[in-house]
């Protein structure tokens, strides 16, 4: 087959234009104001609409922005197709506005030798999803000719979520310089913002403490906390096996900071690990 993942919402949910696209990004960057962190091991950044999801990601994707990453990885949850494990796109090209992204196909060969958790006959898992493809408007443009490898989990269990973290830092060990772990989540869906911000906060203290077991563990009591639980505890493993230390929150807000309806909201974090 040919390795070419389609634009899915590009008009849609993001600027299907190049330069309508470059200057909501470039929008995004320049009113996010991060603390200046050192060279980052991983981000977690939200997966919404642009418009509503767009001015938090920009804290993470600044506070990474100024290292000149060769590959990001990016794992994402899969909201259309139940399945086990996780299923990599591993090579080819990811279609957006900007330009095509390859896929780099030597670090996603490296993962997948270290998962048996990872599938590659999945392809339907990422042709509707949009997890990773938000992702892009920002990875494209700020680092241009950089790589990416392409995660979409299925169900998110604890075997699956600590194997492919153990997974990924294998593979990536090896080049411990110039890879960025990606996190792809939103946190609580459609409670009011008061409710919304007691479970989220539940989700920031553990990555806040880069406490793995205690997120995967609040996960498992109440899996609506984040819709991307399980790849943020994947990322967290990883980057503790490359030697993370610290984690900063950046960010957060819910979409009812730019809806205006404060009664059903998406909550939003922006994260960073070094």
């Amino acid at each position: 087959m040919e390795w070419l993942r389609r634009a899915a919402v590009a008009g849609e949910w993001y600027p299907g234009k190049p330069a309508g696209l470059a200057a909501a990004v470039d929008r995004y960057i320049a009113d996010a104001r991060p603390d200046p962190l050192p060279p980052l091991r991983a981000i977690v950044a939200p997966h919404a609409g642009l418009m509503y999801s767009g001015p938090v990601a920009a804290f993470s994707y600044k506070a990474a922005q100024k290292t000149a990453y060769r590959t990001i990885v990016m794992i994402g949850p899969s909201h259309f197709v139940p399945f086990r494990g996780v299923s990599i796109w591993p090579e080819g090209e990811w279609e957006t506005p900007f330009r095509r992204v390859r896929v780099d196909q030597e670090l996603a060969a490296g993962i997948t030798a270290a998962a048996p958790a990872i599938v590659v006959d999945r392809p339907d898992a990422h042709g509707r999803e949009h997890s990773l493809e938000l992702q892009l408007p920002f990875v494209a443009h700020l680092w241009p000719g950089v790589e990416i490898v392409p995660l979409v989990m299925g169900q998110q269990t604890r075997d699956t979520a600590f194997a492919i973290g153990e997974a990924i830092a294998v593979a990536v060990a090896a080049r411990p310089g110039d890879v960025l772990l990606v996190a792809s989540s939103d946190l609580s869906h459609y409670e009011d913002a008061p409710t919304a911000a007691v479970m989220d906060a539940v989700v920031m203290r553990h990555v806040q403490a880069l406490d793995v077991e205690g997120l995967m563990s609040a996960l498992e009591r109440e899996p609506r906390h984040a819709c991307g639980g399980g790849p943020i505890v994947s990322v967290l493993q990883a980057s503790r096996r490359l030697g993370a230390t610290q984690a900063r929150l950046l960010q957060y807000a819910d979409s009812g900071d730019v809806s205006g309806d404060k009664s059903s909201v998406v909550g939003y974090m922006a994260a960073a690990l070094w």
